[in-house]
């Protein structure tokens, strides 16, 4: 029997400020390859246009002089204004045809390249909040929820990273989000205050991680009242001036109790209401799940990285693919 080799009929950017990610994707949903670089759009080797192009032809060029005409679409901060071109934010509430018929096109030498908008929710009586890349992992993460069990309806959906977005979701739209800066909160403590003077310093490989140390500090924010969350974060040096945490112990309370906070405050959001959904990175996804546990609430679903079928519904809305209704699986 012979096999028939899927083609790639999508090239798919999920393009922030540090790194950038390339997918090629078949019309069905299948990432057929996938890669990454360090160019981001602050790491780029030339300014301007001509940094742009060097970076997508560096990345992707091979794949686009194979495919001559390859659709081609990106998410992320590519599309802020410090990006190859603003895609100016989309008021909430908003869907990923929304986000299509408002995106920005940018001429490249290996043909037009997409863009998507982030999105804005500005209630009249809070801040207003954004999100950039983010848009696009909620449209790939709602297309996979049946496929994982769950009622695409309605749903709330948490992205944990470096500022992590719990977003409320009803039929497709994202009503409004709420930002909570805790991985950069972590990054700046850990590396700049006297918090991490006694934390052993980061490493690119594995660490192994107390969860005893993490759990603490979950359970600190679990009891703090209004406010405590200053004089908590000291007890972080003081745990280890006195001995009863490790360097490494030091860190991951911390990281508790930051991401401890965090989850008080967006599950007092909920409000007990439709499930709660995680969707990101493996790693920090159990991190946040075992967090949840410990607050006694369990996520309907942890989704993996759900931006390559996002960026795929987001070419679909925008006629790029046309005649192709891609089938999701459940994003693992």
């Amino acid at each position: 029997m012979t096999h028939t080799q899927p083609t790639v009929d999508l090239l798919a950017l999920d393009w922030g400020t540090s790194n950038l990610r390339a997918y090629a994707l078949a019309a069905d949903g299948r990432v057929l390859a996938e890669r990454s670089s360090a160019r981001g759009i602050a790491q780029l080797a030339q300014p301007g246009d001509a940094g742009f192009e060097q970076a997508l032809d560096e990345i992707a060029g091979d794949w686009l002089r194979a495919r001559p005409g390859l659709p081609m679409v990106a998410c992320g901060m590519v599309g802020s204004a410090q990006g190859w071109r603003e895609a100016a934010y989309v008021p909430c509430p908003a869907d990923v045809q929304r986000l299509a018929d408002q995106a920005c096109r940018v001429a490249t030498a290996h043909g037009p390249l997409l863009i998507a908008p982030g999105l804005l929710h500005a209630p009249a009586d809070a801040p207003p909040d954004v999100m950039r890349g983010e848009e696009i992992q909620i449209a790939g993460a709602l297309a996979a929820l049946p496929a994982a069990g769950l009622d695409a309806d309605e749903a709330w959906l948490l992205l944990p990273g470096t500022h992590a977005k719990w977003a409320q979701v009803r039929h497709g739209r994202v009503l409004g989000f709420a930002t909570y800066m805790t991985g950069e909160l972590y990054a700046v403590l850990r590396k700049h205050s006297l918090l991490g003077r006694t934390m052993p310093a980061e490493t690119d490989g594995p660490v192994a991680s107390d969860e005893a140390a993490f759990a603490a500090g979950v359970a600190q924010a679990r009891q703090a009242g209004p406010g405590d969350l200053p004089h908590q974060l000291f007890a972080t040096r003081t745990l280890g001036l006195t001995g009863r945490l490790g360097p490494q112990a030091q860190a991951d309370y911390l990281s508790g109790l930051l991401i401890g906070h965090e989850l008080v405050s967006g599950l007092a959001r909920l409000q007990g209401r439709p499930p709660l959904v995680l969707v990101g990175e493996p790693a920090l996804l159990q991190r946040y799940a075992g967090a949840l546990h410990a607050l006694g609430q369990a996520p309907a679903a942890l989704l993996g990285n759900s931006a390559p079928q996002g960026l795929l519904q987001f070419a679909c809305a925008a006629g790029l693919l046309a005649g192709h209704a891609p089938t999701l699986k459940a994003v693992p």
